[in-house]
């Protein structure tokens, strides 16, 4: 697909929202199949999504929108901004100050990932009750297996601007997955986006 052509069907769905194909179609001059083909492909490079809605009698209507990725491409001044507070809090109050906000930061995300982990027995359940948590957050997560250990994969960092100016944002992370996962395994970050890395990923261990 050419640039100029992924641009304006990428622009289109961040103006007018989600969307069928025909109506993609008609507001880019495509042909039907031309749109679809489009859609599908921007689709696997995970920049779009897409929702099936019943329409009567016959198939679904098939809604298609930007996914978080797509929505990262257009220009977002929350990071500077962000970091622009983060910064104002430590020369108007001081690093205890920032410190604090750390720690509060944490103990809401602890509440909400102890929630959602209260019914889970197992190390598998847990761990998929954490990735759609921290999926829901903007983080893309996901889990791979790597022999007996699991992997948490987190392909994108929505608080990455933050985390630059403040580090306590990392450690904190890490440190929650520790407790949170604590009954049933232990955890490492063995990627770091600060360090260099793509991303981040954290190595889960069961206890043995």
């Amino acid at each position: 697909m050419r640039t100029a052509s992924r641009q304006r069907l990428l622009q289109q769905l961040k103006q007018a929202g989600q969307q069928p194909a025909a109506q993609v179609a008609e507001a880019l001059g495509l042909s039907l199949m031309g749109a679809h083909k489009q859609l599908a492909q921007l689709a696997e490079e995970g920049l779009l999504r897409w929702q099936d809605e019943p329409a009567g009698v016959g198939r679904p209507r098939r809604l298609w929108q930007l996914s978080e990725a797509g929505h990262a491409l257009f220009p977002d001044r929350h990071g500077e901004l962000t970091v622009q507070l983060i910064r104002e809090v430590r020369v108007l109050f001081g690093e205890a100050a920032l410190e604090r906000l750390v720690d509060t930061r944490e103990r809401d995300a602890e509440q909400r990932y102890r929630a959602a982990l209260a019914r889970c027995r197992g190390l598998r359940g847990a761990l998929q009750a954490l990735a759609a948590e921290r999926e829901r957050e903007g983080y893309m997560a996901r889990l791979e297996r790597d022999g007996t250990d699991w992997l948490l994969i987190e392909d994108h960092c929505p608080i990455c601007a933050a985390a630059q100016v403040c580090q306590g944002f990392c450690r904190s992370e890490l440190a929650l997955f520790q407790r949170c996962l604590a009954p049933w395994a232990e955890v490492q970050r063995t990627e770091h986006q600060l360090a260099g890395a793509r991303r981040c990923a954290y190595r889960v261990s069961p206890r043995r």
